[in-house]
């Protein structure tokens, strides 16, 4: 089973994140903004990846620090368990559509952390939650778990069915991108011969 435990300790935050690439979308997620907790689950039940977060930050200052934090350690994590990346799909696109949204995710499990973010809000907070954090995240993501991520509201009005279609995107392109391809499943996918 492809599965990575992180633990990332720092003066500011605690994280520990355990995942399962091959589980069925279970997940216990803990980090104290409640919003933010609620788009974890999402990500973890499109992707049919089994999540566990447990995140304890300074959040009397800010949440940048536990958004942040919890990002780069689910990226380490979800790294960490697809190893070479042999036989995996690598690539993969979701539209997810909300009500009267529509955003499109595309990732390419590169080994090279790159993002587009063509995503706005026209609000500040989002219950409890920066939605400034929210590109923050995924910034963090990419770059530990090593992906090209394109993230892109086509058009939309709510900014908590925005917020939501970007991470149902996520994770249904992530769920695509970390599966093994059975007509290659010995094989790394890239013509170098490693990610």
């Amino acid at each position: 089973m492809r599965t990575a435990t992180i633990s990332r300790k720092t003066s500011e935050t605690s994280v520990d994140v355990t995942v399962n690439l091959d589980g069925t979308g279970s997940y216990a997620i803990s980090t104290g903004i409640g919003f933010f907790d609620h788009m974890l689950e999402q990500l973890s039940r499109h992707s049919l990846i089994d999540l566990e977060v447990r995140t304890v930050g300074d959040l009397h200052i800010d949440q940048h620090h536990t958004v942040e934090d919890t990002g780069l350690a689910i990226g380490a994590a979800i790294a960490e368990a697809l190893g070479d990346k042999r036989g995996i799909r690598r690539y993969a696109d979701a539209l997810s559509p909300m009500d009267e949204t529509l955003t499109r995710v595309a990732i390419d499990i590169s080994g090279r952390p790159f993002l587009v973010w063509k995503t706005e809000f026209s609000q500040k907070r989002l219950g409890e939650m920066d939605t400034e954090m929210f590109e923050h995240w995924f910034h963090s993501f990419a770059q530990t778990a090593g992906v090209t991520l394109h993230v892109e509201t086509l058009y939309g009005q709510n900014n908590h069915h925005i917020a939501e279609a970007a991470f149902k995107g996520l994770a249904r392109a992530l769920r695509q991108a970390v599966e093994i391809d059975p007509r290659k499943a010995d094989a790394i996918p890239s013509t170098k011969g490693t990610l």
